[in-house]
C-alpha cells in the first residue's frame, strides 16, 4: 500500500500530499473546463488504495465511473504517457452510490429534528420573522413530546400552532398566520420538487459511510445532478452531513491518514447568503473536525468563492486555471496567487491564467505542518472510467452494495402527525414501526431548535387549544329577521351619518370662515 498521494508531477518530480496531513483540509479550485474533476477523482482514487473511505458529490454524473476500471481514454493513456507512470494499471474502486429521491443510489434521509429549523429555514428561503415561527414550532413539538420525522409531522404542528396561535402568543410572542402560511408553501413547493423524500427514517448512519472493502475504503458518490435544481437544499444537506459526522465522531487527535475524507462540490452554494450565526458554526465545524480524522476539501471556480475564515484553515491546494476578462476577475487572480508559498522560479499570478487542462498549481503541507513552495504541475491521471456508468452498470452495483436493502425501505412510526390528528402510522409501501419516546437530534438541530426533546407521553399530548365560540342568538335567528336587522342598521347608519355631517360641515365652515355647503 503506498503511502503517500501523488497529486501531480512537477518539472521537480511528483508533489505527492503526505496522508497525516489530510485532514488539514484542502481546495481544489479553477474555471469552468479546467480539470477539477479529474483531479477529484484522482484524489478520491488515492484515498480509497489507503485504505481512506471518501464521501464526494457528483453533481454532472460523471465520477460514477470511479466503479468502473478504465485505460480506455485516449486523454488519459496519453496523459500516462507523458508523465511516464509506470505502475499505472486500470482499476475500478468499491463504491457505494447515494440518491436523496431513491433513483440513482440508495436513499438517503435524515429527519426533519436533525436537520433543525435554522438549516431548514434556509432551504426554504425564509425571513427572520417566518424562521422566527418556524423555531417556535420545533420549540412547541420539543416540549409537547412530538417528534418531527418528515414533513408531515412538521406540518401538523404548524397548522395547529396557526389554530390556535393565540393561546401560544402570550409565551412565544405573535404567531401570524401569514407566516405560518409562508412556511406551509415552502414545504409545499419542497414537497412538489420530490425533495420530501429526504426527510424520514431510517435515517443514515454515519457508520455506513465509514467502511472499507478489501482494504480499501469505500467511496460514497451521492447523485447530485437533480439535487442541484435545488441549491439551499443541496447545500444544507452536505452541510448537516458535516455536522453530524463533528457531532458522532469521537476525538482521535493525529492519525496517520485521516478516518475519512469529505469532498464539498460547487462550495460556493454553501456560503451564498449564509447568516452569520451559521457562518460561525460552518468555521468552528472545519477547525475542529480535524480532530475527528475528518479532511474536509472545498472544490469551487474561484477560492473567493470561500470565506477568508475558512479558506484560512484549508492547508492543501490544487488550483487550476482562473480567467481574468475583467478588473475583478484580474484582482481574484492576484489574491488567489498571494495565497501560495512563493517559489522564485514561477511568477504565480501569470501563471495562474496560462494553465492548461488538467495542469495546476499545487501546494500542500510538509510533515511538519508547514506549505511547500507552490509547483507547476500535470494532475495524475485516474486509474478508473473516465465518464458515467450506463443505467444498467450503475443498478448492478447499487444490488450488490454493503448497504444493500438496509434503507429502501421506509419506515413511518408513530410522530407528531399520528398524534395531533389521530391516524395511524404505517400506509402502502411501508413498514409500521412501535412507537419510540427517543428522538435524535442533530448537531445543527439542537443547537438552534432548542433543548433535547421531552420523553412522549403515552397518550397524545393536551395541547393548548382555543375553544371556537359558543353560537349566539343571531345565529339562531331566520334568514328574514337577519335581512330585516341589516337593512334596518344600514338606514339608521345612512340617517346617523347624514346628520353627523352636517354637524360637522357647520362647525367647520363657522371656524374657517366658510358655508356650510358646496356651492352648486
Amino acid at each position: 500500500m503506498s503511502t503517500s498521494m501523488r497529486l501531480a508531477r512537477s518539472l521537480n518530480g511528483w508533489v505527492s500530499l503526505d496522508p497525516a496531513m489530510a485532514n488539514r483540509h484542502g481546495l481544489v479550485a479553477g474555471a469552468t473546463g479546467t480539470g477539477k474533476t479529474v483531479t477529484l477523482q484522482s484524489m478520491a482514487e488515492s484515498f480509497s488504495r489507503l485504505g481512506v473511505p471518501v464521501f464526494l458529490a457528483d453533481v454532472k454524473g460523471d465520477l460514477s465511473g470511479l466503479g468502473k476500471a478504465g485505460g480506455t481514454s485516449s486523454k488519459v493513456l496519453d496523459r500516462v504517457r507523458q508523465l511516464e507512470v509506470e505502475d499505472y494499471r486500470p482499476e475500478a474502486f468499491p463504491v457505494v452510490f447515494w440518491d436523496v429521491f431513491g433513483r440513482q443510489g440508495h436513499p438517503l434521509r435524515t429527519t426533519v429534528s436533525e436537520m433543525g429549523p435554522l438549516m431548514l429555514g434556509r432551504v426554504l428561503q425564509l425571513n427572520e420573522t417566518q424562521a422566527a415561527v418556524l423555531s417556535v414550532a420545533f420549540r412547541v413539538a420539543d416540549e409537547h413530546g412530538l417528534l418531527l420525522l418528515d414533513l408531515k409531522d412538521l406540518q401538523a404542528v404548524l397548522r395547529h400552532l396557526g389554530e390556535n396561535a393565540a393561546a401560544f402568543t402570550s409565551k412565544y410572542g405573535n404567531i401570524s398566520p401569514a407566516s405560518i402560511g409562508a412556511i406551509q408553501r415552502g414545504l409545499l413547493q419542497l414537497e412538489s420538487q420530490g425533495a420530501a423524500v429526504f426527510f424520514g427514517e431510517p435515517a443514515l448512519n454515519l457508520e455506513d459511510l465509514l467502511q472499507t472493502e478489501g482494504g480499501r475504503g469505500v467511496i460514497n458518490i451521492l447523485a447530485a445532478d437533480q439535487l442541484m435544481q435545488s441549491p439551499k437544499l443541496y447545500a444544507s444537506l452536505l452541510l448537516w452531513l458535516l455536522g453530524e459526522l463533528f457531532e458522532q465522531l469521537p476525538e482521535v487527535g493525529d492519525l496517520d491518514r485521516p478516518k475519512l475524507v469529505f469532498f464539498f462540490d460547487e462550495a460556493h452554494l454553501l456560503f451564498n447568503d449564509m447568516p452569520s450565526a451559521l457562518l460561525e458554526k460552518v468555521e468552528q465545524v472545519v477547525r475542529l473536525i480535524r480532530s475527528k480524522g475528518v479532511g474536509v476539501y472545498f472544490v469551487t471556480q474561484n477560492p473567493r468563492d470561500v470565506p477568508d475564515r475558512v479558506l484560512g484553515q484549508l492547508g492543501n491546494r490544487v488550483q487550476h486555471a482562473l480567467r481574468a476578462f475583467t478588473p475583478a476577475d484580474q484582482k481574484a487572480v492576484r489574491a488567489a496567487a498571494q495565497t501560495f508559498r512563493a517559489n522564485p522560479a514561477l511568477d504565480t499570478e501569470s501563471i495562474l491564467t496560462q494553465l492548461g487542462i488538467g495542469e495546476a498549481l499545487v501546494s500542500v503541507l510538509d510533515a511538519q505542518g508547514q506549505p511547500t513552495v507552490v509547483e507547476r504541475g500535470l494532475v495524475a491521471p485516474p486509474s478508473s472510467h473516465l465518464g458515467p456508468l450506463t443505467d444498467v452498470e450503475r443498478e448492478a452495483l447499487i444490488r450488490t452494495s454493503i448497504v444493500a436493502g438496509v434503507y429502501e425501505k421506509a419506515v413511518d412510526r408513530e410522530s407528531a402527525y399520528e398524534r395531533l390528528t389521530g391516524a395511524v402510522s404505517g400506509g402502502v409501501g411501508q413498514q409500521s414501526a412501535p412507537p419510540v419516546a427517543e428522538e435524535k437530534r442533530g448537531f445543527f438541530g439542537r443547537l438552534f431548535g432548542g433543548g433535547e426533546p421531552a420523553p412522549a407521553p403515552a397518550l397524545p399530548p393536551a395541547l393548548p387549544r382555543v375553544e371556537p365560540r359558543t353560537r349566539t342568538a343571531r345565529a339562531e335567528k331566520s334568514v328574514g329577521d337577519v335581512v330585516i336587522q341589516t337593512a334596518a342598521r344600514s338606514l339608521t347608519s345612512n340617517i346617523a351619518g347624514a346628520i353627523g355631517r352636517e354637524i360637522v360641515r357647520g362647525v367647520l365652515g363657522g371656524l374657517l370662515g366658510g358655508g356650510s355647503r358646496r356651492r352648486r
